[in-house]
This record gives C-alpha cells, structure tokens and sequence, in this order.
C-alpha cells in the first residue's frame, strides 16, 4: 500500500492499458479519479471493480482536449480530495492513414488528443502539485514515437512529441519535487491484436527479441513504479515496456 493517501488522475481509464493502471494505483492504495469522454459503462466498471477490493475510486467524464473542461474537473477533483498527487496522461485515439490520404481532421483528432490533451492535463495539475511541492505527471507515449511507423504519422508524431514534452516539464518542475516520466509501450494485447490473423500476428512476434506479446498488467506496473516512492529520484526519462523491441 504505498501509495496509501495519494490521489491520482488517470485519462482515459475505462478500458485497456488505463484500466489496468486504475486497478493497480487503486490496489496500491491510492483515491483514482477513472476519467473518460466516452464509455461510461466501462469506467463505471472500473470503480465497480475497485470498490469490490475495497479500493476508492470515482468517474470523472471530460475531453482532454478541452481547455475549459480540463480545467474545471481538475477544480473539481482538487476541491473533492484536497490534493492531486499523480496524472497519468494515457488517453489516446489513432486514425490511421498514409500521408497522401490523410485528412487535416484526422491528423488534429490524434494530435489534439494524444498531446495536447496531455499538456492540458499537465498545467491543470501542476498548480496545486507546486502548491504542494510534490507531484508524479506520467504520460503513456508509444514504441511509435520513437520508431515511426508507415500509415501513422499523426500517431507517431503526437507520441515523440509527448517524449520531448515529458523531458522539458521534468526540467520545469524538478526544483518542487515533481517528477514527470513517460512509459512506452510496445506492442500490447488488445481486442486489436486478438483479432489478427496467424499470419499477421507471426510478422508482429517477428519484431520482437523475446517473441511475446505485452500486457496492459506489464504497462501499468511500470507506472506503478515512477508512481511510488521507488521512482521518486527518476525523471525526465522514457521507459520502454515493448520485450526488447527498441533498444
């Protein structure tokens, strides 16, 4: 229970890797704020499921992507728990396309969402973190931003992005004892990869050294690391959970 009175702020919590991420700061024994824009049904689960271990949790709907909202659920939350003490920026959307196709409104949606929702997200909490002088911002890049990958280039952009964001905010809030990490993670079993055929998913094991697929379980105990107090002299760095993928 090491982060027993801790609260925690994790986007896009509903489902996937930001569940898992929920259950395990809850498990830890932090309050976690399960946000969502849409999906109630499966962030309600999430709390439901934290509540059964006796964990505490709350929904907390908003679009990361708009200041305004941003900005009064992170008052919201503040003002209901007193502090805010770890923001997980892990919602993210894809639309996928090559260059030549791709539409302007596809390229913002991902870019909007995958790091401009993270820079809101970020300066709404790291008022009170500094009011406080103790904050973890983590934020969920992707193998993606480091490698590139043909088809994504909103995606991979967004997510580099959220790696050169992440090293410039540590360097901002190191002196009031706010750390700012990203994890990466690599390829990861979804409702995606599930669906892949036997060919498809030989070629993605091809590209990783240890011939596995990630899991969300693998993602969230990262976090869970920069979360606690064993991170507590980490920052500004980018973990790589992708079973040697990138090196």
């Amino acid at each position: 229970m090491t982060l027993q009175g801790k609260t925690a702020l994790v986007t896009g919590g509903g489902r996937g890797i930001g569940r898992a991420i929920c259950l395990r700061l809850a498990k830890m024994g932090a309050k976690v704020y399960i946000n969502y824009v849409a999906g109630a049904d499966t962030a309600e689960a999430v709390q439901r499921e934290i509540a059964d271990f006796g964990g505490q949790a709350r929904v907390l709907p908003f679009n990361v992507a708009d200041a305004v909202a941003v900005a009064e659920a992170v008052k919201t939350l503040i003002a209901e728990a007193g502090a805010i003490d770890i923001l997980v920026n892990n919602a993210g959307i894809t639309r996928d396309g090559l260059l030549a196709r791709m539409k302007e409104e596809d390229w913002d949606a991902v870019v909007d969402t995958n790091l401009k929702g993270a820079f809101l997200c970020a300066k709404a909490v790291s008022k009170q973190m500094m009011k406080q002088r103790f904050g973890r911002i983590i934020n969920i890049a992707s193998v993606i931003g480091c490698t590139g990958n043909a088809g994504q280039v909103n995606y991979a952009a967004a997510k580099a992005g959220l790696i050169g964001l992440t090293k410039s905010l540590a360097r901002e809030l190191a002196s009031r004892t706010i750390t700012v990490n990203a994890v990466a993670p690599g390829y990861i079993v979804t409702e995606m990869t599930a669906a892949l055929s036997e060919e498809a998913r030989a070629q993605l094991l091809s590209e990783i050294p240890m011939a596995v697929l990630g899991s969300a379980q693998d993602v969230a105990g990262a976090v869970a690391y920069l979360a606690g107090p064993d991170g507590g002299y980490i920052s500004g760095q980018t973990i790589h959970v992708n079973g040697g993928m990138y090196m």
